[in-house]
């Protein structure tokens, strides 16, 4: 994944990365906010989701310390970031401010 998480980032949308652990509860209740954020900006944005279990490496560049995790990036830089989940409208506010 470490190759194409590159090329993901550097793609012309804005990119919404959710690191994320299977295992953590408010990562469950930030997946369907996600879905929902992504049915009202369609192709505007790519949301990918990285589980750091299975991705440790990519977790420690980025410096991930609690999930989820979100990093919005554009043109491959990150432009925001925040632990936690939030609710559809702030997540959209945001994609729109910075995208």
């Amino acid at each position: 994944m470490k190759s194409s998480f590159k090329d993901i980032i550097t793609s012309e949308e804005v990119v919404l990365v959710d690191f994320f652990g299977t295992w953590c509860g408010p990562c469950q209740a930030l997946m369907p906010i996600l879905k929902d954020v992504k049915a009202e900006l369609g192709d505007s944005i790519k949301i990918v989701k990285v589980d750091i279990d299975k991705n440790q490496e990519l977790a420690t560049k980025y410096q991930v310390r609690s999930v989820p995790t979100m990093i919005l990036f554009k043109d491959g830089a990150p432009k925001w970031r925040q632990s936690g989940v939030l609710q559809k409208k702030d997540l959209v506010n945001v994609i729109e401010i910075h995208g």
